[in-house]
């Protein structure tokens, strides 16, 4: 269902921030992404010797995560501590000091599709290994998909809306919208949200091969190669974003007079069970996922001609992209609207891959630019896509950002330029 902004109410991104294998910070991000730089590389956070993955996307720093206070990172996943960090970044961006806002007119909400993994896994090994006087008082809470909402909440003293949203990549949009929906309604005058992901223990990646999408290439070039006709499967990276999302006159009342945007519109929607009816003869689901294109278009009160690029999910399974391609040319014409997927070039994040999706369209929006998909993508061209593969300068106003999670999520998020 879209959402609906009342009493004219606008939701405007203030804050916004980066952790990824290609950059940690949005500014050295931004920087990797424009110059379309490869970030994939092969697996080293653990032997990964039987595992079906070779490559992955690995933020570059160490664990415990460095600039997270030491307390709590005896507490947290490095799921947590990348947004604990990332939260820091956006807050400080956006120019808000917590401390000096009602506890209650600021919220949390993030999106998570695999919790604490690593640090469960490691509390579960001591439990079988040496007894449960060697498991931690935090394993209780650490692994839960609510942890780092309750860290961040806990942190700054944000009392007001506060969730988690699980839908695989979907959930990072759909996190966004939940955050937008809590400030046109009045109930927040400030909300911190967007998504995380460290998915890359052994048994976090052991229930991602289950999915059948990874891919097993060796080569860090040709691993991940998304709507190319050489597709084989998505590569698992850690990181994301988090974003100071206020409300409008919230953010004009304290000064904050350059926004990097509007979150306009949202849609949702979810796939039919395989096999139905209704799904009919694509098993990606095309017919629900064009559904929520057309609400959040609906919600932006945009058509398809408003927007500018979109920013795809990309899954970079063949039969997948297939869906994701006749979707576009469905909705916007065959090669009717300029597409990229920075993601290639540093690995699909799950419910983290989709606020770093908004964070890019942010910046591409300020900065008239559309970042390219890496090179080494060859797109095909039975897909009918306009593949943006080199930047790409051109006037830039609405953005479509798109992801579907695992299990039949679809989410599509407009973002949009604000002039004042």
């Amino acid at each position: 269902m879209p959402d609906t902004v009342t009493a004219g109410r606008r939701a405007v991104v203030t804050g916004i921030s980066a952790i990824a294998p290609s950059g940690t910070g949005a500014r050295e991000f931004w920087r990797a992404v424009l110059e379309g730089r490869n970030a994939l590389g092969p697996l080293s956070r653990f032997d990964a010797d039987g595992f079906p993955v070779r490559v992955a996307g690995e933020v570059p720093v160490e664990d415990p995560v460095p600039g997270v206070d030491p307390r709590l990172t005896l507490q947290t996943d490095r799921w947590s501590q990348f947004a604990l960090l990332a939260g820091e970044e956006a807050l400080r961006d956006a120019g808000v000091r917590p401390g000096d806002l009602p506890p209650l007119g600021m919220g949390v909400i993030t999106a998570s599709s695999s919790g604490g993994n690593a640090f469960g896994q490691r509390e579960i090994e001591a439990l079988w290994s040496k007894g449960p006087r060697h498991v931690g008082p935090y394993q209780s809470i650490a692994w839960f998909y609510a942890a780092t909402t309750g860290q961040l909440s806990i942190r700054h003293g944000m009392k007001g809306p506060c969730g988690v949203v699980v839908a695989e990549q979907a959930g990072g949009l759909d996190a966004i919208a939940q955050a937008r929906r809590a400030l046109v309604r009045g109930d927040a005058a400030m909300v911190l949200t967007g998504g995380t992901e460290a998915p890359l223990s052994p048994y976090a990646l052991t229930c991602q091969s289950t999915s059948g999408r990874l891919s097993g290439s060796a080569d860090p070039e040709r691993a991940y190669l998304p709507f190319d006709t050489a597709a084989r499967g998505h590569v698992p990276g850690e990181g994301g974003a988090l974003l100071v999302l206020e409300a409008d006159d919230a953010a004009r009342a304290r000064g904050a007079d350059r926004p990097y945007g509007e979150i306009a519109g949202h849609g949702a929607t979810f796939d039919p069970p395989p096999g139905t009816a209704s799904r009919g003869a694509a098993s990606h689901g095309p017919t629900a996922l064009r559904r929520a294109v057309e609400l959040a278009l609906a919600d932006a009160g945009a058509v398809p001609g408003d927007i500018d690029v979109v920013f795809a999910d990309a899954a970079g399974v063949p039969e997948a992209d297939r869906a994701e391609a006749r979707c576009l040319a469905e909705v916007f014409g065959p090669r009717g609207v300029p597409v990229t997927a920075p993601k290639a070039g540093y690995g699909r994040l799950y419910a983290g891959g989709a606020p770093l999706d908004v964070v890019t369209a942010l910046l591409a929006l300020r900065e008239q630019v559309i970042p390219p998909t890496p090179r080494g993508v060859v797109p095909d061209a039975g897909h009918r896509v306009d593949l943006v593969t080199r930047p790409r300068e051109t006037p830039l106003r609405t953005a479509l950002v798109l992801a579907r999670g695992f299990g039949g999520f679809n989410s599509a998020l407009v973002v949009r330029a604000v002039t004042r």
